[in-house]
């Protein structure tokens, strides 16, 4: 699918026709050898655009190109992207790094796992150069510090980890992230060179101002209470202050990566709002066509097609953020802010079936390891946020995720939590973000109600609602 979006037309030369694959490498063998050494740094091919090279390393032999598994002589490249998930993302994750590799095939690739892998998993046939486990990343990354995240907390929380150890275990010079809902379509090397000059690259939620009040309710006030950079994207070069940066973010999402407004806080958001204070070396990407998502199409309009190309503002869309796609907010936001651009309810389209053809129907539904005890019942939010508030509880149940003759930490939770003042019951509910998180959410304040009553029938019939919404948002995790 990418390979039909992505690469131009075969063409062909004066000196000969293309016939068979093995034909054409000898035909434009020059051309190969041009295009290798432009890889390898040893050639720069000042006017030809990122399209052309990408289209035409079809002309290189797969066991050629740099990158290629299991080929000992392939470029070790210095640029590295990464996502982090849980299984259920695994499609989704798919999409995203066919898009990054039909771009930049000599990319090195890592898919971050904060979860097993899933029944079936080849490694052999999927896009990722490799996979790195939650738990690989830093001994810190324990089962209480899993437990004391909720899975979205978790899979932001690693990310600052995972910058850190991508430097340091595999050498890269330029590190950038991108959420797995999220598809390069054009200018990724147009990213790889602004790290040339910066040391950190940031995409905001907005880049205009908006023109009436809802849009500055739905959008600008959004911004305020959510960040006003979307980390759905982050550059950051091995420099100093890159690294001075990556550390800072690595420490503060490591203890407080949690979705807790009442404190200021939505996981890793909040705290950049904060880096253009710190740290040198920031670029700002303000161009329309970076981080294309519904909280912004009020001040973008986008023409063309997802077989021609998509323009943005007039200028080739660069990377579109899906987000809100499962819970249903991003086809709300798009009737209400994409009506002019047509052609984004054709790139939804084409998102949904590019997914389903990666397993979207037999992986979309998978429940998380770290969303369960070991016996598979569901963690409730106040058994987490209990948890992570007390030290003697951390001390008492190293592994809360354990169910041993006892009940372990949720036997004791049971027994003794009812009641508990420690436990800050105060939640925020998202309507337009996941429908997970909103029952979640919900749940938690039956929960933190049936501690108080008094009347065993009214906390017997409060818990059962609890149960009944934890289990839900499981389905819908």
């Amino acid at each position: 699918m990418f390979k039909d979006l992505y690469s131009p037309p075969k063409r062909q030369l004066k000196q000969g026709q293309a016939g068979a694959a093995d034909d054409r490498c000898q035909t434009f063998s020059p051309l190969q050898d041009t295009l290798l050494r432009c890889l390898r740094g040893e050639e720069v091919l000042r006017y030809a655009p990122p399209k052309f090279i990408a289209g035409y390393l079809s002309l290189i032999p797969e066991d050629w190109r740099p990158g290629a598994k299991g080929n000992q002589a392939a470029m070790t490249s210095t640029v590295h992207v990464f996502t982090s998930i849980t299984a259920n993302y695994l499609p989704k994750a798919r999409v995203l790094a066919e898009s990054v590799k039909s771009l930049a095939p000599e990319v090195q690739f890592h898919l971050v796992l904060s979860d097993v892998l899933p029944p079936g998993f080849e490694f052999a046939g999927e896009p990722f150069d490799s996979v790195i486990l939650a738990t690989d990343l830093a001994a810190t990354v324990t089962p209480g510090w899993l437990f004391s995240h909720t899975v979205v907390e978790l899979c932001t929380a690693v990310k600052g980890l995972s910058f850190e150890y991508i430097f340091d275990q595999v050498g890269a010079d330029k590190v950038f992230f991108f959420d797995p809902d999220m598809v390069v379509f054009d200018r990724f090397h147009e990213l790889v060179g602004a790290l040339d000059h910066s040391s950190i690259l940031l995409t905001p939620h907005q880049t205009a101002p908006e023109c009436d009040d809802e849009a500055i309710m739905d959008n600008e006030m959004a911004s305020l209470i959510f960040g006003v950079f979307n980390l759905g994207f982050l550059g950051v070069r091995n420099d100093e202050e890159g690294r001075r940066f990556s550390g800072w973010w690595r420490d503060r999402l490591l203890r407080y990566c949690h979705d807790d407004r009442p404190r200021g806080l939505f996981t890793d958001q909040k705290w950049v709002n904060l880096a253009p204070c710190y740290f040198d070396g920031i670029q700002v990407l303000r161009s329309p066509a970076f981080n294309v998502a519904t909280w912004n199409l009020s001040q973008r309009r986008a023409t063309g097609s997802v077989t021609e190309g998509i323009l943005i503002n007039g200028e080739p869309l660069g990377f579109y953020h899906f987000s809100g796609f499962d819970s249903g907010a991003q086809e709300i936001m798009l009737n209400k802010y994409g009506a002019d651009s047509p052609v984004l309810f054709e790139l939804r389209d084409w998102y949904i079936d590019a997914c389903e053809q990666r397993g979207q129907s037999e992986l979309g539904a998978l429940p998380s390891q770290y969303a369960s005890y070991a016996d598979e019942s569901p963690i409730s939010l106040p058994e987490r946020v209990l948890y992570r508030q007390r030290a003697d509880l951390q001390a008492a149940f190293p592994d809360p995720f354990a169910v041993d003759a006892n009940g372990g930490y949720r036997g004791w939770f049971q027994a003794n939590a009812v009641g508990a003042a420690s436990i800050d019951r105060t939640v925020s509910i998202d309507p337009a973000g996941p429908l997970a998180d909103m029952l979640n959410a919900i749940g938690f304040c039956f929960a933190a109600r049936s501690h108080e009553v008094q009347s065993p029938l009214k906390r017997s019939l409060l818990q059962f609602v609890e149960r009944v919404l934890r289990l839900s948002a499981r389905l819908f995790a």
